[in-house]
């Protein structure tokens, strides 16, 4: 059985397509720079993710972080929303 969180895959999707249209940043451009890390995710995957339906990984999202400047103590704050 898949775990989840009030029926979400992740709670980082929201804070994560909010940092990354602060930074005017298409899926896409994010996309690639997370593979120039190592880090294969296409943005069908990133669009799952910000829709808080797809899991994500401990290293996929300090990548992720790393790029879009995420400081991740603030996903405590995603615990309730």
């Amino acid at each position: 059985m898949l775990k989840t969180y009030n029926c979400k895959k992740n709670i980082a999707g929201t804070l994560i397509k909010e940092a990354r249209k602060k930074k005017k940043m298409s899926k896409m451009d994010l996309s690639k720079k997370l593979e120039l890390k190592g880090v294969c995710i296409n943005r069908n995957q990133l669009l799952l993710i910000e829709k808080n339906q797809l899991l994500l990984k401990d290293f996929e999202l300090a990548a992720i972080s790393e790029i879009l400047d995420i400081d991740l103590n603030n996903l405590k704050n995603y615990l309730d929303n």
